[in-house]
């Protein structure tokens, strides 16, 4: 049985985005939803639970895109038919992204 992890709300985001591990170069990824504490999102390679580093993706509101940048840790890495889902929880995000983040959700 699977127990769900996210800690609030999430709305659906079909983005390209780019993940760069601590340590690691970047990686191309594809997000699939997005809240106040995190994001899931879709790639080609497992990333351990626990990792840490950055996420970059565009949000779309108030008629124009934002760039988004954000500190992450792996929650889970889940084999998928698409590749690894891998759910990520945002560290210390600045007042900026989570206000973003706000306007998007509503």
């Amino acid at each position: 049985m699977s127990v769900e992890q996210r800690q609030g709300a999430r709305k659906i985001l079909r983005a390209k985005a780019m993940l760069v591990m601590d340590g690691a170069g970047p990686v191309a990824a594809r997000t699939l939803d997005v809240g106040p504490g995190g994001m899931v999102a879709i790639i080609s390679d497992p990333v351990p639970t626990g990792k840490q580093g950055k996420v970059l993706f565009e949000l779309f509101y108030d008629g124009s895109a934002h760039i988004i940048e954000a500190r992450v840790s792996v929650s889970h890495c889940i084999f998928s038919s698409a590749g690894f889902k891998v759910g990520f929880t945002f560290q210390q995000l600045d007042m900026a992204v989570s206000s973003a983040i706000a306007k998007f959700m509503r």
